[in-house]
């Protein structure tokens, strides 16, 4: 679908110097306790009751699009259930206050809180990030507030392309990276969800780039 809309894909062929191979997949799909750069692989079987994230990355005319979802395979759990919206909630709350003059700080102390307050941690290790030519730009654009971020905090300007991103876990938010290099989960094990969209902040607010088109083709 991506090169029959003219589009190249982003992840596939990416290094990372603590993998011994490049990303060998165009999508990555991180099942349950899996918080991102999952390898999708037709070994892996998912069944009733998992959750699974998907993110996915793409260039189109030059600049670039990353979004992700979390998704249920299934009848799930109450817990997975709250995550998922939890998780979904922190994104669409970061949407609605991404304006121009807004301290990110401002953001990030409400998407933490929202996810602490129900009994959810914020991974510290991934965040959001600026991006437009490159799938990788500055800012760093954290999902929690920290002394760096107060230290030097960034002040949403009209024309700034963010890919926003809370990455929330069902329990602990310490994270490890499996043998493979690539695949990150959970230290205890429990579920992750992910939700993403790329926005670009305009004159009065923000717009969606990523957003699902209104007759579900893109």
């Amino acid at each position: 679908m991506a090169a029959e809309a003219g589009a190249q894909t982003l992840f596939k062929g990416v290094r990372n110097p603590g993998a011994r191979i490049p990303f060998p997949g165009v999508i990555c799909a991180s099942p349950n306790e899996q918080v991102v750069h999952g390898i999708p692989s037709e070994q892996t079987k998912l069944k009733e009751g998992d959750i699974l994230s998907i993110d996915f990355g793409v260039r189109l005319s030059g600049y670039c699009g990353d979004a992700a979802l979390t998704v249920p395979i299934g009848a799930i759990s109450e817990e997975n259930r709250r995550l998922i919206e939890i998780t979904s909630s922190l994104l669409d709350t970061a949407i609605a206050m991404a304006s121009p003059g807004v301290r990110w700080s401002a953001i990030a102390g409400k998407m933490q809180k929202m996810a602490e307050s129900a009994g959810f941690s914020v991974v510290r290790e991934f965040v959001g990030h600026g991006i437009g030519t490159q799938m990788h730009e500055e800012p760093r654009v954290p999902n929690f507030v920290s002394d760096e971020l107060l230290k030097d905090d960034i002040v949403l300007a009209e024309g700034m392309v963010l890919a926003i991103e809370p990455m929330i876990n069902g329990g602990t938010r310490e994270v490890r990276t499996l043998k493979d290099g690539w695949t990150v989960v959970t230290r205890d094990g429990k579920c992750s969800a992910h939700f993403e969209h790329t926005i670009v902040i305009t004159a009065d607010g923000c717009e969606v780039l990523t957003k699902q088109c209104p007759d579900g083709s893109g």
